[in-house]
């Protein structure tokens, strides 16, 4: 957070959008041989504490790109899984070189950002 706070969120994009682009077919399958050698899976009891936030996506695949015979989508959202305060969705957008997010937040979480001003005035800037 306090990296964050010190570089902005500019930075902080920039730092996400280097490791997405290098990411490569290679490296990919490295990541892949490793896991089914050592599988890591991330269980939701200990992550539905109040100072948790995931994001999750799966870049390489092209949601907007499925055409099951209604044509090209326009929305997608994910199924029932995965859902809990605090998750993030991100899913490369319907139009090129864009982005769609999808939050799970509770009435709660939506209500305490609307009420700080920190938070609010952060978005308006």
């Amino acid at each position: 957070a306090g990296n964050l706070l010190e570089h902005g969120l500019g930075r902080a994009a920039l730092q996400i959008n280097k490791v997405v682009a290098s990411q490569t077919t290679e490296e990919e399958r490295k990541n892949e041989e490793h896991w089914v050698k050592a599988p890591k899976i991330y269980k939701r009891p200990g992550l539905t504490s109040n100072n948790k936030f995931i994001t999750v996506s799966l870049p390489r695949f092209n949601v907007y790109g499925n055409d099951i015979g209604w044509g090209r989508p326009i929305a997608v959202r994910t199924g029932p899984s995965n859902k809990f305060d605090g998750s993030l969705t991100v899913f490369s957008g319907a139009e090129e070189g864009s982005m769609d997010f999808e939050s799970c937040l509770l009435p709660e979480t939506l209500q305490a950002m609307l009420e700080d001003a920190e938070f609010m005035d952060a978005l308006a800037s």
